[in-house]
């Protein structure tokens, strides 16, 4: 599957290293948080690799909710796991969880069905900054700290009619975001297609931490920044 590049099995378990999830976050995802640089000092996965890893495993369920519980770092043993309840974890030797996933409906293990719904949702999941977070932001009068940005993935879930799709689609259906003390809450809505036909729905939180008052020449600093960086990406790529 296309996943391949970006993770390794060692010891029966899944690895991901900084330079792979790196590489996801931008080449397929189209995401530049700093988080996800092998460099930075609070790396982290994206979630958005876990959530693909799941589908590529267990398979695309009419209904799934993915709650994540806490950030992987590089290099951690991963194993992939569906309980008698049907919920799946991901957590590693210890036994600390880092995702949790509730699935029920029907299911479809058809790699091309699968890898066309994961790479439309990653595509539209990616594009969390600037595209929809600066924007409501900017209208609450609040930003991450410019020093620190801290934008986290909460959870994502999503229900579909049926899974025989036909030219699979994803689009944006709306947002909002809820500021509580120093913390903020980002709902993504999206809904799903199969031929230009409404098929689903479903919707994406993003925690932001360490909110500030938004400061037009910080951020303009910031999304200038994150087009440098893909455009030198893209270069190399």
């Amino acid at each position: 599957m296309f996943l391949d590049e970006f993770y390794t099995i060692r010891d029966g378990r899944i690895t991901i290293d900084a330079d792979q999830a790196s590489h996801f976050a931008k080449r397929i995802a189209g995401d530049y948080n700093p988080i996800h640089n092998p460099d930075a000092r609070r790396f982290c996965v994206p979630g958005d690799l876990l959530f693909a890893l799941v589908l590529e495993r267990f398979g695309l369920f009419q209904r799934m909710s993915f709650r994540f519980c806490s950030m992987v770092g590089a290099g951690v043993g991963l194993d992939f796991q569906r309980d008698e309840a049907g919920v799946i974890r991901v957590a590693d030797t210890s036994g600390k969880v880092y995702l949790e996933v509730e699935c029920s409906g029907d299911v479809t293990h058809d790699e091309a069905a699968v890898a066309a719904f994961t790479q439309r949702y990653v595509a539209f999941s990616g594009k969390n900054f600037p595209h929809y977070l600066k924007p409501l932001m900017e209208d609450k009068g609040v930003m991450f700290n410019p020093q620190r940005p801290l934008v986290i993935y909460n959870s994502m879930g999503f229900a579909l009619e049926h899974l025989a799709m036909q030219e699979p689609g994803l689009e944006f259906a709306g947002s909002s975001f809820e500021v509580i003390g120093k913390r903020g809450e980002a709902l993504l809505e999206f809904r799903m297609t199969s031929a230009g036909r409404i098929i689903g729905s479903g919707s994406k939180k993003l925690v932001v931490s360490g909110l500030c008052d938004y400061d037009p020449e910080a951020m303009d600093a910031i999304v200038a920044e994150f087009y440098r960086l893909k455009a030198s990406y893209e270069a190399k790529a």
